[in-house]
């Protein structure tokens, strides 16, 4: 079946980024018996990842890159928050390196990476840990169905099936 807006698409994936030396690696995997499904054309998946899968139907492999302005975007060295230590009263400071669960007053999570700890802040990086990067990815298309009316209503897929997992 080809893939359509309100299909069920279950796909594996290799993810390779390039490392400092510029040599592309392994950075995330999926398999057949644990592939990524996702409710295609409903904004879950960036953009021109579903593009470059537009064409295909189940049984397809594909190979592709994303640029990084395609992906999760160019790093931006201003996209750095200062919490006030405040926040972190009662409980453990985080330490450099951690990536912590934010929400902004609008109500949308996020996460930020701590990049130093001050006397009255804690500086988060809140980067997508992919920025700046191209993406390579691989693999293949397992499976296409037509969505499910339970699955429209909520807006994702519920498995390859059509169920939750229990």
């Amino acid at each position: 079946m080809k893939i359509e807006a309100q299909h069920v698409v279950s796909l594996t994936y290799d993810l390779y980024v390039k490392n400092q030396s510029g040599v592309e690696e392994l950075v995330e995997k999926t398999t057949e018996e644990q592939p990524l499904t996702f409710l295609y054309g409903a904004g879950q998946m960036l953009p021109k990842f579903e593009e470059n899968l537009s064409t295909l139907s189940t049984g397809d492999t594909y190979d592709f890159r994303l640029t990084a302005e395609d992906a999760y975007g160019e790093h931006d060295e201003e996209a750095i928050a200062n919490l006030p230590i405040q926040m972190f009263e009662g409980q453990d400071l985080p330490e450099v390196g951690a990536v912590l669960p934010l929400q902004d007053n609008q109500g949308n999570h996020f996460q930020g990476q701590v990049i130093s700890i001050a006397e009255d802040a804690v500086l988060v990086d809140l980067n997508h840990p992919m920025a700046g990067q191209e993406l390579h990815f691989s693999g293949k298309i397992l499976n296409v169905r037509p969505a499910n009316t339970e699955e429209l209503a909520h807006g994702h897929a519920h498995g390859p099936d059509g169920h939750h997992a229990h």
